[in-house]
């Protein structure tokens, strides 16, 4: 058995590190931990937009090493802006810790280069940087590519999936496929090298039906590849870039090992980190996200303690607890004839779907009835809204474009057994069928 290669996070900076450099001051500091309350506390920052305006700030200021006097008017004027995006979140962002922090570093910040309260608010705008920049780099060192460090005699890597899409069904890094309710923060992925984390909320009203609102990525910083990096998603809110307004790695010899592309503004981009082989898709459908990633098997098994580890839903699934068996609901539906919500006495979705309607809506895009047409109208029946058939459909395109083994991807059974009172029919396995046929034909001799 070939032994594990020598790819270990640098622990020691494996630690929370400053967002972007400018005016040397305790103020500027203060803004440098922001993104850090960002993701600690996720369920403050919805539907508050600080994450908007800090993102703003950051990428207008960020970039250089001091701020020289010709440089204080560009200053000021995305100060300024930053002023006036937070007093635009005030009523929603009242109770936010983030945000408070933000009010008072601008106004130190204010003093401290005599910048007028008056004056341009134009928005800010990425700076552009000079030729030989860090961002402009390609000349990464082979241990920030994941598949060339490997030698030519050595096995190839395993990649596998995970995906998470509509109410929320998820599909395992084991291709094991459920329907959760998750309802709140929940850890997608927790290893050495990054964390992701989704935050899913009520599709209506005193529902249980839910889906995901906010996403967060932390990449680790990664020896002279990459340091570390966030990235941070909400709904109507898909930046094209990470919470520092950087689009790779930083600073590092091979900071263009990670980077991110937009395909399509607000609704679709991708994320390469090539040092550990892993590609991520982020989309909005509607108002919800969905998450999609390729990753080598060493990338997804490289845990500290894995005895010890935490809940990890992309590699097992959700609690039994959290489970819904949308199968037996779907076959409800279709007995009775009409929409079976999941919750008891939820207001009617703003479209009503039948169980014939759905299913006709569904073919339109999945043509094939595994479980993601499955899970397609199990979402039309029980929100009505229409943009969970997308999120299906491009949920099973991502797993086109990123899993390894094309005879994989459709699923048609579940692949595990619920606890009781909420059982999922599973198939009988073929060891037990034999037996049985065994035990008939010696009953007839």
């Amino acid at each position: 058995m070939r032994p594990p290669r020598e790819r270990i996070v640098d622990k020691a900076r494996a630690g929370w590190m400053g967002m972007g450099r400018g005016a040397g001051s305790t103020a500027l500091g203060l803004f440098q931990i922001l993104p850090v309350f960002l993701c600690i506390f996720p369920s403050v920052t919805s539907p508050c937009k600080i994450l908007k305006c800090n993102s703003e700030f950051w990428a207008a200021t960020s970039g250089s090493h001091h701020l020289g006097a010709e440089e204080a008017p560009e200053f000021c004027t995305a100060l300024r802006a930053y002023a006036h995006c937070t007093r635009r979140t005030a009523r929603t962002c009242r109770g936010d810790l983030a945000y408070h922090s933000a009010v008072h570093g601008i106004d130190d910040l204010m003093v401290q280069h005599n910048c007028s309260k008056d004056g341009p608010t134009s928005q800010p705008r990425l700076r552009t940087l000079p030729p030989g920049d860090s961002q402009e780099r390609s000349d990464s060192p082979e241990i920030c590519h994941y598949e060339k460090s490997f030698h030519k005699h050595s096995a190839a890597p395993n990649y596998t999936h995970c995906g998470l899409f509509g109410d929320p069904h998820l599909r395992t890094f084991t291709d094991t496929f459920q329907t959760c309710k998750v309802q709140g923060a929940w850890p997608l992925i927790d290893n050495n090298y990054l964390n992701v984390q989704v935050t899913n909320t009520p599709v209506l009203p005193g529902s249980s039906a839910t889906a995901t609102s906010k996403l967060t990525i932390i990449f680790k910083s990664f020896q002279e590849c990459v340091d570390q990096k966030v990235y941070q998603a909400e709904m109507d809110e898909l930046p094209a870039a990470f919470v520092d307004g950087s689009k790779n790695g930083g600073d590092k010899h091979g900071a263009n090992s990670l980077k991110i592309t937009e395909k399509v503004s607000g609704q679709h981009i991708e994320i390469q980190a090539k040092y550990i082989g892993t590609t991520i898709v982020v989309r909005q459908v509607g108002r919800y996200l969905t998450f999609a990633v390729r990753m080598p098997e060493e990338v997804v098994n490289a845990v500290e303690d894995r005895d010890s580890q935490g809940l990890y839903l992309c590699l097992r699934g959700c609690p039994a607890n959290q489970q819904i068996d949308f199968q037996a609901v779907r076959s409800a539906q279709a007995t009775e004839g009409r929409a079976r919500r999941k919750g008891p006495s939820l207001p009617a979705p703003p479209e009503a779907f039948t169980y014939e309607t759905a299913t006709a809506k569904c073919r339109e895009k999945l043509p094939v009835e595994d479980l993601y047409f499955q899970s397609c109208v199990f979402d039309l029946l029980t929100t009505g809204d229409v943009n969970f058939m997308l999120a299906a459909y491009y949920a099973f395109e991502d797993v086109k474009m990123l899993h390894s083994n094309k005879d994989k991807l459709h699923l048609y059974e579940r692949t595990r057994v619920l606890s009781p009172g909420n059982t999922a029919p599973t198939a009988t396995h073929p060891a037990l069928w034999v037996a049985l046929l065994c035990l008939c034909w010696l009953c007839l001799l």
